[in-house]
């Protein structure tokens, strides 16, 4: 069995101080909000929670789709590589970026210079690019762009979605596990501020070619839907902020999922299970396991 992990929207606290020129852009409304609120929510002892819990399980690979930063701060990428390093080697660990990693126009190349060997493929290439780990191809995709204040929206760019297709067709004919890691949820539903921009692209995409298994982040629920795909439907799987303390808001309370994955090319079979924080008794429980297929 090949276990994989996932956990998203990191949030990395605390926050770096910004300097003056850096709040007059996007990045001052977010300080803002991040005294205001954000700093409550997403908290460095629930993060280590659900890291130990993680580890305790050892998974064979761990994803991680996006928001490790708040404000796309230079510092917060040095942190957060830090961080990354702590969960592994680019061997056992794999991330795409998010919204908030690329939250002005001038930190659009921070996230590939701190963690380049984390966001390439096995030949080095760039998005969308292909890992292989034990069962799974891996498929890295990135939504993260500039956006103007108040809005979190994302989409495929540098020819992405172009290109999603053919690396989806030929993994399928090896009937390989194929895994897509994406920050915005490629499903109907999102408010218009806070969605994937191409979503009805990418399904149509998804719909020709197949993928055995869509994750992502950047909503902070636990959530699961299905995509129509050539022959089967396609899990896309939501986790929560991997640092959300309880309080007053609407987020699921830290946490996230493992992948058991075995069987075979053409047979493969995939449980998902869930595990998030239980404030009764301040532990990270199991919260659900459910087989998606086989």
């Amino acid at each position: 069995m090949f276990v994989l992990a996932h956990l998203s929207d990191v949030h990395l606290a605390p926050l770096p101080v910004p300097t003056p020129p850096e709040l007059l852009s996007k990045r001052g409304l977010g300080y803002l909000n991040w005294l205001r609120k954000r700093r409550r929510i997403h908290r460095t002892e629930m993060l280590t929670k659900v890291v130990a819990d993680l580890k305790a399980h050892t998974p064979d690979h761990i994803a991680v789709t996006g928001d490790l930063t708040n404000l796309s701060l230079a510092k917060e990428f040095v942190a957060a590589r830090a961080w990354i390093e702590t969960l592994g080697g680019p061997d056992k660990v794999t991330v795409v970026p998010g919204n908030h990693d690329c939250y002005v126009r001038s930190a659009e190349t921070f996230a590939a210079e701190h963690w380049a060997e984390y966001m390439c493929g096995d030949d080095h290439g760039g998005f969308p690019f292909v890992r292989r780990r034990g069962p799974l191809a891996i498929i890295g995709l990135s939504t993260s762009l500039p956006t103007p204040p108040l809005a979190a929206t994302g989409a495929l760019h540098g020819g992405q979605l172009e290109r999603l297709g053919d690396v989806l067709s030929a993994l399928g004919h090896e009937q390989a596990f194929r895994t897509v890691l994406i920050h915005h949820p490629p499903v109907d539903g999102a408010h218009h501020f806070r969605r994937l921009r191409d979503a009805a692209a990418v399904r149509e995409v998804l719909r020709q070619h197949g993928a055995e298994l869509v994750l992502h982040g950047h909503h902070h629920t636990s959530s699961l839907a299905w995509l129509p795909g050539p022959q089967f439907r396609i899990p896309v799987a939501g986790v929560p902020s991997a640092s959300v303390a309880p309080g007053r808001h609407h987020d699921d309370l830290a946490g996230y999922h493992l992948y058991e994955i075995d069987g075979a090319p053409g047979a493969w079979r995939c449980t998902l299970v869930v595990r998030g924080f239980d404030k009764d008794d301040g532990r990270i429980v199991e919260r659900r396991r459910q087989p998606l297929f086989g």
